[in-house]
This record gives C-alpha cells, structure tokens and sequence, in this order.
C-alpha cells in the first residue's frame, strides 16, 4: 500500500494534471499585500523574498527588529529555527552523494562501537546510554533521521523522565523528531566520517549559496543589526546568542541569505540531478491530523492525505500546480516558512521575528503563487487563525 501511495505522488504531477502558472505580481504589489497582511495580523517585523526561474527576484524586509523601533532591513540577522533542518538536509545530500555516508545504511555501520556505549554529553546530544536494552537504534538510518521516522519525540527533554525513548518503530511512520536530526548531527561527528558539522554547514552549504550573514552559531559581527522577536502575546524577546551547532535549529540568517539558499536549493546546486531529485522525492507518507504534537495517533487510511508525505528534510506536496516541497520554523517569537513549486522553480521565503506574522503566511503565498496545496492546516493545526 505505501509503494502504491508514493508511486501515485511521484506520477500524478507527470500526467498533465498541474495548472498553468500564473505570472507573480510585481514587487510593488507584493510589498502593499505583505504589509497589509502584516497589519491585520499585527506583527511588527516580517522579511520576504521571492524566487521565479530559480532565480532571486524581490527581497525586502518591513517594520521593526527590535523594541527600539529600529527598521528591520534585508540584511538584518534573524533567527531561522527548524529551517536549520532543512540546510542540513542539503548538506547530508551532498554526503550521500560523494559516499560519504550512505543514507540507507544503518548508523551502527558508521559507529566505531554500539550507539548506547558512548558516554553521555548532555550539553549536545541526548544520553544514548539509556537505549542500551533496545537494539532498535540498529534500525535507525540517515533517511529515516530525515524523514521524521525514528520514533523519537520531538526533543527527550520533553519526555515526563527526560529520557530518550521509542514510540514506534523505527521507518514505520512519520513523527516529527528534532531529536532524530541531533543524532544524525552526532553519527557524522562521532562516527567513522569524523566530520564536523557547523564547518561543513559553512563551507557545503553557507559559502555555496552565497550566505555571508548565516551561521550554525552566534557570530559577535550579528549584533550591531540582529533582530529580537515578538510573542503571540506582543512581549518582545532578546535574540538568543546560540553557542552550540544543533543540526534541528540553531541557525542564524537573514532574508537576503536564505533568498540565494532557496534559490540554490530549487535549482538543484551542488547536487547531481539523480540526488536533487532525492531530496525532495515523497518518501514515507504523513498520516496524521497536524504535525503537532508529535506523537498524536494516525489517521484512519480513508482520512489521510495522499498528497503529503516527507522528503530528506523538508515535507512534500502534491497541489493544483503540480508538485512542491515547504519547511517551517517556528518558536515562541518566531514564525518563517519557505515554500517552492517545481514548476517554474518558484519560491517564496518569509521570516518573521513575530510569531504573529505565521497568520499570513496562506495569503501572502498564495498572492505570490497562486493555488499551492501547502498544507497549512496540517503544519498549524485546525485552531489556527490566518488573515485574509
């Protein structure tokens, strides 16, 4: 059944079943819709770019970075979240596609010994120590770490005990898991490859696009224009000088950086055709309601989406214009989102140091690319409000 679910996604979109794509709107227009959106959600500073024919076309950037009221501009840092996830995705592609790991191989073929006999290091990974009595870590792959598969919780530190445990087995569903990315981040740098992430995010990912204002970790030249955040509530909130490289969310950016990203990244830079198209090819179905929480149960068969399913890092969709892939990021003062359709290589990437801005991420999109099929429902949740 899931062979002939993930055939259908792969082939559908080659029938001639996308609609045409429609022009997108000058930048003009773009910056009156994204301001009135901003308005009527009232957040305070929101940054967006625009790519079409895998190409940059319109940054730009309104309101305010700070409660001083200073202006939020292109070149503003900005804290990315759980789009980290998907450039890491990227970067393991490039791995895989110079051998140097292999994505279906298990980690335990990368390990110099078994996962539960490295002593813990609290302050970046989980404690491992503790799956000593379950040998399904051996299951586990650098796939099924990207595709939200592991059976981990989000983070073990949301566990009642703090301990890292399985849910369900590992490959057989889809469970949102940065903890399932910090240990692939763990596998590369503790195993056999030896490898340190935050350099090679720099040099694979952030020198290659073209991203001179991003970073795996606080860099002290992001202070003089950094951007602080907004809750739900309207508090504002300092930006967090993260000193650690965490493969699930550490990643400072700014609009002008993850517009060359996008851009690359629909393109296909950096990778063989074969490996781009495994990026973002729909490899295990998504079955449940909303993303959150992680560990909700599945939907019956008749109620699941047979458009949805995840990819290496990012989620896949199946719309009106044919296919696409998206990634959100998301905390308590922060909302961004980077949606692209395959057709015409089109993107649009907003960040917004409000978490307010998310209600008009369905809008704003949609103003700019038409009828998508991004899942926004599923990505919030049925309670979420979006402004029109």
């Amino acid at each position: 059944m899931c062979r002939v679910f993930l055939l259908l996604l792969t082939l559908l979109p080659l029938a001639g079943l996308a609609a045409p794509a429609l022009p997108v709107p000058t930048p003009e227009r773009i910056d009156a819709e994204a301001q009135r959106l901003m308005r009527a959600a009232h957040a305070r500073g929101m940054a967006v770019a625009v790519i079409d024919g895998g190409k940059v076309v319109h940054v730009a950037a309104y309101g305010e970075r700070n409660a001083a009221g200073e202006p939020l501009r292109t070149d503003t840092v900005m804290y990315a979240a759980s789009l980290t996830k998907m450039a890491f995705g990227h970067l393991v592609a490039q791995l895989a596609q110079q051998k140097v790991i292999d994505l279906d191989a298990s980690i335990a073929t990368a390990l110099d010994k078994p996962l539960p006999d490295y002593p813990a290091e609290p302050r970046k990974y989980a404690d491992y120590t503790v799956l000593a009595d379950d040998p399904r870590w051996r299951q586990l792959t650098p796939r099924l770490l990207l595709n939200h598969a592991s059976g981990f919780a989000n983070f073990a530190f949301l566990e009642p005990d703090g301990r890292l445990k399985f849910h369900f087995d590992p490959g057989s569903r889809y469970g949102y898991s940065g903890e399932g990315l910090i240990l692939l981040q763990f596998v590369l740098e503790r195993g056999r490859p030896g490898l340190d992430v935050g350099t090679l995010m720099q040099q694979r990912v952030f020198d290659r696009f073209g991203m001179p204002r991003t970073s795996m970790m606080w860099r002290n030249d992001f202070a003089g224009n950094l951007a602080d955040g907004w809750t739900q509530q309207g508090s504002a909130e300092p930006h967090d000088e993260r000193s650690r490289v965490r493969a699930a969310g550490s990643m400072d950016t700014t609009i002008n950086d993850m517009a060359h990203f996008a851009a690359g990244y629909v393109r296909g830079e950096g990778l063989s055709t074969a490996m781009r198209r495994e990026l973002v090819r729909p490899q295990l179905p998504i079955t449940t309601a909303s993303q959150f929480p992680t560990l909700q149960p599945e939907l019956p068969a008749a109620q699941q989406r047979s458009d949805l399913a995840a990819g290496l890092g990012v989620v896949t969709f199946r719309g009106p214009q044919g296919p696409g892939f998206y990634k959100g990021g998301h905390d308590d003062a922060v909302g961004n989102t980077l949606v692209c359709l395959e057709q015409r290589q089109r993107c649009v990437v907003v960040l917004g140091n409000d978490v307010r801005a998310e209600a008009t991420f369905p809008a704003l999109v949609a103003f700019v690319l038409g009828d998508t099929g991004v899942p926004w429902q599923w990505e919030y949740g049925a309670s979420k409000a979006f402004v029109k």
